[in-house]
């Protein structure tokens, strides 16, 4: 996922785009109206921020993704003549204020509280030298990985090498109206102590929450006291003071010239802070977009300090980067759970959106998530069997390599092998690792019924009449035609083709209770064809022996 090579500038692609809807293409014609009558800057600079202070998860990549998709989104509609840059910002020069639960050694660290992040050594390992750049490396492995065209940025390179400097200087000669925007929004115990101006003690190394004796604006130097009581002055410049991060982000925006930066809605209310303090320190405030929270199973907000939620490497371990993209890309402004239920469905949605890209023209393309993940440029991939499908093959046939899923694969669709389909050998690959990972272990085999066992047989019976080589739909239809011929499975608000009455989902829940110890399952009749009918057959009568559960 790169916005870095030329775009394709299909004429036809380019009237389509002028109409779009999709999201990137709307928040593409903010920047473009942002400059509407005047020219453009050398480079339109679009910003994401990250805070190193834990390790890094998937909201943190969610940013960058979703930004790429708005930046390309910008380049095709300006005819891709305009330069841009993404830079991805780490507020690494923050202080620890408390210690992840998620480090190894947890009391390692307690020294090193309320330092700078680039400060606080590294608990991990691997040579970095502190815990900041431990984090900011994970984030920068994952985005190379991926493919993303960024530039890092470190707030402490360039809080100490000078880039800040003639902001924080004009911050310290503009630092009464940069009070008065952030004092109406403190408490009054808080209003008494604070500064925007955040000093790093020269005795102990800790950032201070200190309140400020005095600030020399032609000078350029705040004076306070140290946290061994010692009145110290240092000068705002050169790194040896930091800004707290409200005024920081409004500051870091005037600096740099940011153009778009999206956050989420944790940030939304202080987002008019951010404009007016950039706009004080002689900056144009960006354009924003406001994301909803990724949740964890239980609903609760993603945390890098709790380490809640799906990280990073574990999403990788069980599917394809361009599924974690698409879930990016779905419902930006809509709080979505993040866990691993949610993989298999992204991973069978995202080669569903591939296919259909093939058939659709261009008003549809630019509308499909494929588009936007693969930058215009989406592969062309045959999938003959879905990942779900993977899965409860896997599961029915306990397989623990993926040769033994080939012998399925091959014998469903013959000619079809890992050399000459590689995309469905890497997602076998996966399949095995979920199953083994999430699904094993919460398989529960249930005992049938009587009136179930009866079902059960009757199914086995109407799949034995079947032809060899039947299809997927001709097996579905002979399991509803089982299902009907029992009164617990009659669904009299359906109907069936022969005007009696339809089947209940229940039918299809007690297969996948009873045959494969899950609550879920794929549709039977594509099942069955992958898997195998005298498989199947085998596996119902190992359930109506006592063998499963």
């Amino acid at each position: 996922m790169t916005s870095a090579n030329a775009i394709d500038l299909d004429p036809a692609m380019l009237a389509a785009a002028a109409e779009s809807k999709a999201w990137p293409f709307e928040e593409a014609r903010k920047i473009i109206a942002r400059y509407a009558g005047a020219a453009y800057p050398e480079t339109v600079l679009f910003e994401t921020g990250y805070g190193p202070s834990g390790l890094p998860h998937i909201g943190t990549f969610g940013e960058v993704a979703r930004t790429t998709m708005v930046r390309h989104a910008f380049r095709v509609l300006t005819g891709d003549k305009v330069p841009t840059k993404l830079l991805c910002f780490s507020d690494d020069m923050d202080g620890m204020r408390k210690i992840p639960d998620n480090v190894p050694d947890r009391a390692a660290l307690e020294p090193y509280l309320h330092q700078p992040l680039t400060s606080v050594p590294n608990p991990f390992g691997g040579g970095y030298a502190s815990f900041g750049d431990h984090n900011n490396a994970m984030l920068r492995r994952f985005l190379d990985t991926f493919g993303f065209d960024y530039e890092f940025a470190s707030a402490t390179d360039y809080y100490k090498s000078g880039r800040f400097d003639e902001v924080l200087l004009r911050a310290a000669v503009k630092y009464d109206a940069i009070m008065k925007v952030m004092l109406p929004t403190l408490g009054e115990e808080r209003q008494a102590t604070y500064s925007p101006f955040l000093p790093i003690s020269p005795k102990s190394g800790r950032v201070l929450y200190v309140p400020m004796k005095k600030v020399d604006a032609e000078a350029g130097t705040i004076t306070f006291d140290d946290d061994n009581g010692v009145e110290t002055t240092l000068p705002v410049t050169g790194g040896a003071v930091k800004l707290q991060w409200k005024p920081d982000f409004g500051m870091r925006w005037a600096a740099l010239g940011v153009d778009f930066e999206m956050f989420g809605k944790d940030h939304q209310t202080n987002a008019p802070i951010y404009d007016r303090i950039c706009v004080i320190l002689g900056g144009r405030a960006p354009e924003h977009f406001v994301y909803e929270l990724f949740l964890d199973e239980h609903g609760q907000k993603i945390s890098k300090s709790k380490g809640n939620g799906l990280t990073i490497d574990e999403w990788l371990t069980y599917a394809p980067t361009e599924s974690l993209a698409l879930y990016m890309f779905q419902r930006p402004r809509q709080a979505k759970k993040l866990y691993f239920d949610v993989i298999p469905r992204a991973v069978d949605e995202y080669y569903q959106f591939l296919a259909a890209y093939q058939r659709q023209g261009w008003k549809e393309r630019l509308g499909n998530p494929v588009w936007h993940i693969h930058s215009g440029n989406p592969p062309a991939i045959e999938l003959p069997v879905s990942f779900g499908l993977l899965l409860n093959l896997v599961s029915a046939s306990n397989a623990h390599d993926k040769s033994v899923l080939w012998g399925f694969i091959s014998r469903h669709a013959p000619g079809v092998t890992a050399q000459t389909h590689p995309e469905l050998d890497r997602l076998a690959g996966y399949a095995i690792r979920y199953f083994d990972d999430f699904v094993k272990p919460s398989k529960v085999y249930r005992e049938p019924d009587a009136e179930e066992r009866e079902a059960l047989a009757a199914l086995s019976q109407s799949l034995e009449q079947l032809p060899a080589g039947a299809d997927g739909e001709s097996i579905q239809n002979a399991a509803l035609n089982a299902a009907r011929r029992i009164g617990r499975y009659q669904d009299h608000a359906k109907q069936s083709p022969e005007g009696g009455p339809g089947v209940s989902v229940a039918f299809f829940q007690m297969i996948y209770e009873v045959l494969l110890g899950q609550e879920r399952g794929p549709r039977f009749g594509s099942f069955v064809a992958l898997y195998g009918v005298a498989e199947t057959r085998a596996l119902i009568a190992q359930s109506l022996a006592g063998q499963l559960a």
